[in-house]
């Protein structure tokens, strides 16, 4: 079941129990919202496992759904702002912060600030498609909060060649999508199916917050 949050910060979705000791907000990526298919999984699979999940939009994509006009996402600050009044406005004390590609990055940004217990990231954008020089790496070498980044192998914002080229914090893993490109999708041809590949990326997620939260798995 989801349920809304009325509030004048970020309208909040949730789904799962309210009674759920942890809870994983998953930010949407630059073209998609809160509903999107893709995060629509992986919320609905979590919450099974006595985890609620919280999703939201930032401002730029509530205008969107508000107006239907389309405008680029907002700049960093407004977002990671964004980020914060949605972590203020949670119950629960067990806070796991991500999302898909922008807002999983985004959350690596204000993770250590805001003390958050761990960081999902559903394909990190490690740089703009085609542009392998501009890199979005400088803050993951000191990052402290323990994060998980599920790539696909032949992701364009960051193939496995390319990120195992970079200098990451000891905090961060990373979990290798086989044949998975930035939304886990496969070649046209590869014996591998996007079925498969998100049911690879959802038990990459549960095993990370099992580790975070043992008394999950009891």
């Amino acid at each position: 079941m989801v349920v809304s949050l009325n509030m004048s910060a970020p309208k909040i979705h949730f789904t799962g129990s309210k009674r759920a000791k942890v809870c994983l907000v998953l930010a949407h990526g630059a073209g998609e919202g809160w509903d999107s298919k893709f995060l629509t999984f992986f919320a609905e699979e979590v919450s099974k496992n006595r985890v609620r999940v919280a999703r939201f939009e930032f401002p730029y994509m509530a205008d969107r759904s508000r107006t239907g006009r389309k405008r680029p996402p907002d700049k960093s600050d407004v977002l990671e702002a964004c980020w914060r009044d949605v972590i203020t406005a949670l119950p629960q004390e067990n806070i796991v912060i991500g999302g898909k590609s922008m807002g999983g990055r985004i959350a690596t940004m204000v993770a250590d600030e805001q003390q958050v217990a761990g960081v999902v990231c559903l394909g990190y954008p490690f740089h703009p498609t085609g542009k392998p020089e501009k890199t979005r790496v400088e803050h993951l070498a000191d990052l402290q909060t323990p994060t998980l980044i599920v790539q696909g192998e032949i992701d364009p914002f960051g193939t496995r060649p390319e990120v195992e080229g970079y200098h990451l914090s000891d905090s961060i893993q990373v979990h290798w999508v086989p044949e998975g490109d930035h939304s886990y999708h496969v070649k046209r041809g590869s014996e591998r199916s996007v079925d498969q590949n998100m049911k690879n990326a959802l038990r990459a997620v549960e095993k990370f917050l099992f580790e975070l939260f043992p008394e999950l798995t009891i």
